[in-house]
């Protein structure tokens, strides 16, 4: 169990520097990029001869619409599809009695970190601050993943499909921002200090998913992800008011 432990501390504490390296990428990537234009304007030039790499052009490129579309109505409902299994699960375990609001509360974190390149992915344009961000994200998701995997084994029975779940759950967001990486290749080019990017201030996408759409999948979210695990968050509370985690006796 020791070694658990601390093979756990160490996942933990890696997932979260990883996610400090990449914020920290996307910091020195912007800065780069800003003192290239200062550069550009105050002399005509880059000190190389060229000019700054622009930015991305509008997504007209057939394979790169085919990805996006997979993104849309592949990944995001699969990842919604395995929350709401997630929560089935939790459901009959009897989360209640055993984790409690605590674990709860750690899903309920995890959905507000899923937020942030979710809200990204469906508004922004994806630069290197944005895309960093995402990435960063990942790995503090993860790292909150194992903290509450860790914590649930030891007070309740997480079935062979809750696992399942759990890998669905873990790789979805790592494949979606492998396919949005994919797709702003030369940002991710600049994240990894191999190029220049101009820097923008942060804006909307040029090329909008549509109004349809966002509100479809948010309404979704709301539905299938944060009022599933609010009503559980309600039935911990009525089970143990007041408490994070139920009576030891009662596990």
């Amino acid at each position: 169990m020791k070694e658990n432990r601390t093979f756990l501390r160490y996942y933990a504490i890696g997932t979260l520097a990883m996610a400090g390296v990449s914020l920290g990428a996307g910091v020195v990537a912007w800065w780069r990029g800003k003192r290239q234009s200062r550069i550009v304007i105050a002399t005509g030039a880059s000190p190389t001869g060229g000019t700054p790499v622009p930015q991305e052009p509008a997504e007209t490129d057939e394979t790169r619409r085919v990805v996006r579309k997979v993104l849309q109505y592949f990944v995001i409902p699969l990842w919604l599809a395995s929350g709401l299994t997630d929560w089935w699960c939790h459901r009959r375990t009897d989360i209640q009695h055993t984790t409690g609001l605590k674990e709860t509360g750690l899903h309920l974190l995890m959905l507000g970190e899923a937020a942030v390149p979710v809200l990204a992915g469906l508004f922004l344009e994806i630069d290197v601050p944005v895309l960093s961000l995402m990435i960063a994200t990942f790995f503090v998701h993860e790292a909150t993943a194992m903290w509450d995997v860790s914590y649930a084994v030891t007070r309740r029975d997480v079935q062979p499909v809750e696992q399942h779940v759990h890998s669905f759950l873990e790789m979805i967001p790592l494949l979606a921002v492998s396919m949005i990486s994919v797709l702003h290749w030369p940002q991710l080019e600049a994240l990894m200090g191999r190029r220049v990017m101009s820097p923008a201030p942060l804006r909307l996408k040029r090329d909008p998913l549509g109004l349809p759409y966002a509100a479809g999948a948010l309404t979704a979210m709301a539905v299938f992800e944060v009022l599933p695990y609010c009503e559980e968050a309600l039935r911990d509370w009525k089970a143990n008011p007041g408490r994070l985690t139920p009576p030891p006796e009662r596990t």
